[in-house]
């Protein structure tokens, strides 16, 4: 007589575990509307784009500012309005719903940069926010920076032998 476990082969054992693994991860896995996530994202980078252009309009309309002091303005709001929301918790609800949409520059931006601050705060100052406030936006600062000198470089050079 033969016991049960000689006859049972041992790659079905292992082909019946990656079955149930892979069956389990497209079950786990959330499934996106691609069309849907777009739309989203439009509309929520079209109300940011909007409300920095009211500001713009309201500062040179009403304000009475030229349009360089305008700008600067309407950076400040939007960096200003980007963190509060962020320490208030509303700004990552609003990424959540809009995906790539919040992250247009400037509030985006402002948003790596407050959001490990507020994070890590609770370890202290120098260690916490100190060492973690540049997280997310250290490498966009450290590769924007040394990709505007590598561009500054080339720019340089094509000015030397006379292309611009």
């Amino acid at each position: 007589m033969t016991d049960k476990g000689e006859n049972r082969n041992p790659e079905s054992g292992m082909e019946e575990k990656k079955q149930n693994y892979e069956q389990y991860v497209k079950e786990m896995t959330p499934t996106h509307n691609l069309w849907l996530q777009m739309l989203k994202a439009f509309i929520i980078g079209g109300i940011i784009c909007v409300l920095g252009q009211g500001i713009l309009q309201f500062c040179t309309d009403v304000m009475s500012m030229d349009k360089e002091t305008a700008a600067s303005w309407c950076s400040l709001s939007l960096i200003f309005l980007s963190v509060l929301l962020t320490g208030l918790n509303i700004y990552p609800r609003i990424v959540k719903w809009g995906g790539a949409g919040a992250l247009v520059p400037i509030t985006g931006f402002a948003n790596s940069v407050a959001a490990p601050a507020i994070e890590f705060k609770k370890e202290g100052w120098v260690f916490g926010v100190g060492c973690k406030i540049f997280t997310i936006a250290g490498p966009v600062i450290l590769y924007g920076i040394f990709t505007s000198w590598v561009l500054g470089l080339g720019y340089w050079i094509g000015q030397c032998f006379g292309i611009w």
